[in-house]
């Protein structure tokens, strides 16, 4: 099967350290994240958790950390017939009084990207609604209403 990879950037009015603390504390990524906890003590080779309640819905291990400019996460997708690792790597870039939010899904099968746009199935999908929640959110203090 072919690799492939989705890419998303956005850009959002706030600070390195608001967005950083928007994608690593589970005070924020309940709220954008459709009630889900991120877990993890964010030290390289430690691992990271998704939690949707008490179930771990991905986990993985963090490959890179670097305060306010990049993450690089290890991250589970689960098959049918196996489940195997991706990578989800986050890179905040200052520009003045906003941060451009650049995120880079990698190792994903063809599968994974799903064509029909009007569900939120597959990752091309799915992340311009979480990001675009998070941007809401730390733009306006709210979440978005459609969902």
């Amino acid at each position: 099967m072919n690799k492939t990879s989705f890419a998303y950037t956005t850009y959002i009015a706030t600070t390195p350290e608001k967005l950083w603390a928007a994608l690593t504390t589970s005070e924020f990524t309940k709220q954008y994240f459709f009630g889900r906890e991120i877990v993890s003590d964010w030290q390289v080779g430690s691992s990271f958790k998704l939690m949707n309640k008490d179930k771990v819905e991905h986990y993985g291990e963090v490959l890179v950390y670097e305060p306010y400019r990049l993450l690089t996460i290890s991250w589970s997708v689960k098959d049918v017939e196996v489940e195997r690792m991706s990578t989800v790597t986050y890179e905040l870039t200052p520009m003045d009084a906003t941060v451009k939010l650049s995120l880079r899904h990698e190792e994903l099968l063809d599968k994974d990207i799903r064509k029909d746009e009007g569900k939120i199935e597959g990752f091309n999908n799915g992340w311009p609604v979480i990001l675009s929640n998070l941007k809401s959110l730390l733009e306006t203090g709210q979440t978005l209403a459609a969902f």
